[in-house]
């Protein structure tokens, strides 16, 4: 794996009280989701840190070895087989670190929500219900919970009320959104808080769902 560059930021009008942790899906980088700050729609005094982070460079398999930046290998089209355990955790491991930063830089653990699309949903899913200090939200696009056997041992109790948003594209080709569903349903039979939607779209972000995630940024991030 490459060196990883500092991830993209987009600052609020005002000093951050808050940050949003987004990870981009595979074979993207930082900038991906940077447009969608201006499509929230967010009061213009809301404070919120955007960080988007890259993920590091890495063959994949599924796509012939090609390296790409990924923050797992994926071994097959179905994602819950092989799953690359250690890529995983490493990932998670520098979703971590990024939260640290923030703390650094002065943001209350309860005003950080992690988030992210495809694999990084994923990754924001496995780290965020794991991680020690509990967080403002978890916000999971077009994705499912990788490594579901391990969660019932390593699950930390300072989140096991964080809200979570779960959105999926019906016609999803990449994560067939049954897949989604059940990983949401996994969760919300283990006792966590979760919003689910589902929107008529392939693997990607349509506009009502970009309205959904304001609204929920919003309860969860207030000014």
């Amino acid at each position: 794996m490459t060196r990883i560059p500092p991830p993209v930021i987009v600052e609020g009008a005002r000093g951050a009280t808050a940050s949003v942790i987004w990870l981009h899906g595979l074979g993207a980088d930082g900038h991906d989701f940077e447009p969608i700050v201006a499509e929230l729609d967010l009061p213009t005094d809301h404070g919120i840190r955007f960080v988007f982070p890259h993920a590091p460079v890495r063959p994949i398999t599924i796509n012939r070895g090609m390296a790409m930046r990924g923050w797992y290998d994926v071994a097959e089209n179905d994602l819950t087989r092989r799953e690359d355990e250690a890529g995983i955790r490493d990932s998670a491991r520098i979703l971590s670190e990024h939260i640290a930063g923030q703390r650094v830089l002065g943001i209350d653990n309860r005003r950080i929500v992690l988030a992210g699309f495809s694999q990084g949903g994923a990754i924001a899913l496995f780290a965020g219900l794991r991680h020690h200090e509990p967080l403002a939200g978890i916000m999971a696009l077009s994705t499912y919970l990788p490594l579901p056997l391990t969660l019932p041992a390593e699950a930390s109790p300072a989140n096991v009320n964080v809200p979570i948003f779960m959105a999926h594209g019906s016609f999803d080709p990449v994560i067939p959104a049954r897949q989604g569903d059940a990983s949401a349903k996994l969760l919300m039979a283990s006792g966590y808080k979760v919003e689910w939607r589902s929107y008529p779209m392939p693997h990607s972000v349509c506009e009502e769902e970009v309205a959904d995630i304001s609204r929920w940024l919003r309860q969860r991030l207030p000014a």
